[in-house]
């Protein structure tokens, strides 16, 4: 069965539908397949017909699970069990993103709880000293390890206050526990090996870093991808990975080379360039290199439909950037775009992307018929999106972002309603890169300047929690433990309904997980039921 296993996947992608119909993992991989798809394109007809594929993979799993009426599960009906979660978890996912209404909400919700509770049942039949190994125990530990390391690492990231309600309808998470699952699951020779691996390398190379602090554990990252490169020197999904380690490392050059190695790997989803443009687009904005930057933003906005509110926010970002002269050569212009965003927004899973409607509010003072401009669009949205942990690697490029910023500090125009608001996002902007270059007192000052002129901004009222959120980052860095938490508690606790809140909630949290840390190295279990 285990050569059986391994084959299942090119078999489900040349051959499909013979074995789909009585095979439970021919029906899951096949779903997984289209899932995949259905995610990366966004396509209505992608998203219908996975749906309906993943439905019919579960009613697979659910017939093979219930043809033994026994209190004890034979071996098959086991893994008909892990199956069947794992096509609950994935069908809750496409059900947020077919329908926008509650009733689909509800439906998801039920669902992923479902899976979670199938989930736990069987670490607890693992645990058992009843169970008995079959000869393919393996592939059904390894999907345990999949699903209940999962969910334990993505709910232990959540806010605190999102965690609340979670843990009163009965979902817990244990960070730790949830690593240690998904690398014994990747370790292994299992079917789901991979998918651990690729779930691992996804929480270093992008949770950990843009939700957290910043601090991605790129030696892990480098262990998990490295024989998967190794043997696979031309797959796309490998040399993205190491795209995004060379990123988090600050080797830009080297990063940009893996990306458009990847590019080149493969014509059939257009999807992987579409990620290799973004990270481009990032790396570009990292060594100002505005028109680069541009180019690949412009790529995206016509080939990819993931944010087009997104992409012609960060066209209009990159075109402020440069002088009169220099954007001649483009058919497009700053204000134009801008006046674009609004009008692209769209809604998955029943919500507006925070980031989009943060590009959405920045965008609005364009509207008028004298627009009072940006000071530095791209280096606002570089924060968003953590970029400041990769330039402050490299003193150059962090000089270079502070000489843009004393730039724009000279453009900016006074006696204007946004005079205060974006004074206080090149403050927060400047001790960042300050605190990069080891200016740690500079860079304090202008963390606390922001706080000091609070009840005078109108518009950007995040960049208060975020003060507070780099500051006390700062006091921890400096050992200034009680300090640091008292300024990541204030944030968290007392600052609600500004712009990108979620992400900033993230990273509070990952800062006082980190400042809280007691070093114990305990043996985690499941959670019970509740």
């Amino acid at each position: 069965m285990q050569l059986f296993i391994k084959s299942i996947f090119l078999c489900c992608l040349f051959f499909p539908l013979p074995r789909t119909k009585d095979s439970m993992y021919h029906a899951l991989t096949y779903a997984t397949i289209l899932e995949m798809q259905a995610m990366m394109t966004f396509d209505p007809e992608n998203i219908l017909a996975a749906g309906n594929t993943m439905k019919e993979a579960q009613a697979v799993c659910q017939r093979m699970s219930e043809d033994n009426c026994a209190v004890i599960f034979t071996s098959e009906e086991l893994h008909a069990e892990v199956c069947y979660a794992e096509c609950l978890l994935q069908r809750a996912a496409l059900t947020f993103l077919q329908d926008e209404n509650m009733v689909s909400f509800i439906k998801g919700g039920i669902k992923v709880r479902n899976s979670y509770q199938t989930y736990k049942e069987l670490h607890t039949v693992l645990q058992s000293s009843s169970y008995i190994h079959g000869d393919n125990h393996g592939h059904f530990e390894g999907g345990v390890k999949l699903g209940v390391g999962s969910f334990n690492l993505m709910i232990s990231m959540l806010p605190t206050r999102t965690l609340r309600l979670l843990e009163f309808v009965g979902f817990s998470g244990n960070k730790e526990f949830g690593l240690q699952q998904l690398t014994e699951g990747a370790a292994g020779q299992t079917f789901r090996s991979f998918l651990c691996n690729m779930l691992l390398l996804c929480y270093h190379t992008f949770m950990s870093f843009i939700l957290g602090t910043g601090e991605a554990d790129v030696e892990d990252a480098e262990k998990l991808l490295q024989p998967y490169l190794k043997r696979y020197p031309k797959g796309s999904i490998f040399l993205f990975f190491a795209g995004r380690i060379e990123v988090i490392k600050g080797n830009l050059d080297a990063a940009i080379v893996r990306f458009e190695e990847c590019c080149e790997a493969q014509q059939q989803w257009n999807q992987f360039h579409h990620m290799c443009y973004w990270e481009l687009m990032w790396c570009f904005t990292y060594k100002r290199h505005w028109k680069m930057a541009y180019f690949y933003a412009d790529l995206l906005s016509k080939e990819n439909a993931w944010s087009k509110a997104t992409y012609a926010y960060m066209k209009g970002a990159y075109l402020s950037m440069l002088t009169r002269e220099e954007c001649q050569p483009f058919r497009e212009n700053e204000v134009a775009l801008f006046r674009q965003v609004h009008g692209l927004k769209q809604k998955i899973a029943g919500k507006s992307l925070p980031t989009e409607k943060f590009a959405i509010r920045k965008a609005r003072r364009y509207l008028t018929e004298n627009p009072v401009t940006l000071p530095a669009p791209p280096l606002e949205m570089m924060y968003i999106w953590n970029g400041y942990t990769v330039i402050g690697k490299h003193k150059d490029l962090t000089e270079g972002m502070l000489k843009t910023l004393d730039e724009a500090q000279a453009k900016l125009e006074s006696r204007t309603e946004f005079s205060i608001d974006d004074q206080c996002l090149l403050s927060l902007l400047r001790g960042l890169c300050l605190k990069h270059l080891g200016h740690q007192e500079e860079a304090e000052h202008y963390f606390t300047l922001v706080l000091c002129n609070e009840t005078q901004i109108k518009f950007d009222h995040y960049l208060v929690p975020n003060a507070l959120l780099e500051h006390g980052l700062l006091c921890l860095e400096q050992g200034r433990k009680e300090e640091g938490i008292k300024l990541l508690e204030t944030a968290k606790q007392s600052y609600k309904n500004y712009s990108m809140e979620s992400r900033t909630h993230f990273r509070i949290q990952a800062a006082l997980h980190k400042a809280k840390a007691t070093g114990e190295n305990g043996i985690h279990t499941m959670p019970s039921s509740p």
